[in-house]
């Protein structure tokens, strides 16, 4: 811990904050050790019932739920920001004004070669 460089882009982890790891009051470590706890029993349970060799009902397992729900219902939780905005235009108006453009310019051009009398058509259909 003591060699331990910061990243210039990154936070310290609250694991190598020497504040945050050993100057922690009695009533946080409890409070810690209690999520924990809570955690390994919710755990427990459910390798229980999902082990259960002779179980009839179906596990419902609420990370499963909402991860599901959030695949199936991405509007839901899409919140917008800058960067997602800067995206949706780039890869949806700027290739349909790129093509716009692309396609008007060849127009042009060739509606004033045909003007002029300088175009060559290779394929002629009226001949």
């Amino acid at each position: 811990m003591a060699d331990y460089r910061e990243a210039p882009l990154a936070s310290r982890p609250k694991t190598l904050d020497p504040n945050e790891y050993f100057n922690v009051s009695p009533e946080h470590r409890r409070a810690e050790e209690d999520r924990a706890t809570l955690r390994a029993n919710l755990k427990r349970q459910y390798q229980m019932q999902l082990n259960n060799p002779h179980r009839q009902e179906l596990i419902e397992d609420p990370a499963l739920t909402r991860w599901v729900y959030a695949r199936a219902n991405p509007h839901a939780t899409f919140r917008p920001t800058t960067k997602t905005s800067l995206l949706g235009a780039m890869f949806g108006i700027v290739p349909l004004v790129v093509l716009y453009c692309l396609f008007k310019t060849d127009r042009d051009r060739k509606e004033a070669q045909i003007k002029a009398g300088t175009l060559e058509r290779k394929f002629s259909l009226s001949s």
